[in-house]
């Protein structure tokens, strides 16, 4: 999803569905690939990050002299970060498209959305050249950083693009040399291209992401939003038995009974510490084997057997086995 014709393709095509009343079954290969994609569960993070983004975008449309406001999803591994951060950019993609089709006979879509991963041990150049090879912008060897990043300026604008997506920003450290150049050339584009920029990073506050000069100027102007495991309870809610309901009401298992993955909420949330990706890691693993086994349910002692993430293992603290 690093180049255009790649997001493209995974923003046009249909998520997959669960199954609904009335649709032929579907086959054993069929259900082993659905259970292996699965569908994207609507948490309280994604809610916040899709209504945060709207608004910026909003509230940055006319803005001329100064970046527009910026937002960073922040909080540990396996939280759902990134998950949240392809679910608004396919959004944006979307409604831009539905908006804003194509004239009849263009070969050329305009490209609303931009991804970009922060490569291990970046470079303002390094970082500049991912900018460029989305759109597939030519580079030589002999190009400087500046030619490069003033090509990127000029197509970024040219094919519209209006929400940059720069995933793993913990990479970047502003404490070293090539750290700071590389958070300036960020600051320079967030100023020269008329786009919202949203970052996505492990736990972005520890980092010296938000200290000194450049942390400052960082920090006065995005908001931050944070992928933390979900709570067991909130209030009167109980956010984590909603979601595994809503993950169990899409499952595709012939023999599992309704109800039984929220009665074992508790086990769960101690299991998986409350990280929506080991929760999900873990159910659907667990669905695979009940289609493999022919069993096709879910139980406690088919959820015990799952060999979970390492990170989801090391808080897991066995319990009396019902």
């Amino acid at each position: 999803m690093t180049t255009w014709q790649g997001w493209q393709r995974f923003a046009t095509t249909d998520p997959p569905a669960p199954p609904q009343p009335g649709d032929s079954p579907r086959s054993t290969d069929e259900r082993l690939a659905y259970h292996s994609a699965f569908v994207t569960i609507r948490t309280p993070a994604i809610n916040q990050v899709t209504t945060q983004v709207r608004t910026l975008m909003i509230l940055g449309r006319h803005q001329q002299t100064t970046a527009r406001p910026s937002l960073i999803v922040t909080g540990p591994a396996a939280a759902g970060k990134t998950t949240a951060l392809l679910n608004v950019g396919r959004t944006c993609h979307l409604a831009h498209t539905r908006k804003n089709a194509a004239p009849p006979g263009s070969a050329h879509a305009a490209a609303p959305v931009a991804y970009v991963l922060v490569p291990p041990g970046a470079t303002a150049k390094t970082l500049v050249t991912e900018f460029a090879r989305y759109l597939g912008i030519p580079v030589t060897t002999r190009m400087t950083q500046t030619q490069i990043t003033d090509a990127v300026c000029h197509t970024y604008t040219a094919a519209g693009v209006q929400l940059v997506l720069i995933d793993e920003i913990h990479r970047l450290n502003p404490r070293t040399t090539t750290g700071a150049q590389t958070a300036d050339l960020l600051k320079d584009l967030t100023e020269r291209l008329p786009a919202t920029f949203v970052y996505a990073g492990i736990n972005v506050t520890d980092t010296p992401l938000f200290t000194g000069t450049r942390g400052a100027q960082l920090a006065g102007r995005a908001t931050l939003i944070t992928c933390g495991p979900l709570p067991a309870q909130h209030g009167t809610r109980h956010p984590f038995r909603e979601v595994i309901t809503d993950i169990e009401n899409a499952l595709d298992l012939n023999h599992h009974t309704p109800g039984t993955l929220p009665r074992h909420a508790a086990y769960l949330h101690q299991r998986t510490a409350g990280r929506i990706g080991s929760l999900t890691r873990l159910i659907r693993q667990a669905a695979i084997t009940a289609i493999h086994d022919g069993t096709e349910r879910i139980t406690k002692t088919a959820l015990d057997a799952v060999q979970l993430d390492h990170l989801a293992e090391t808080h897991h603290r066995p319990t009396r086995r019902r």
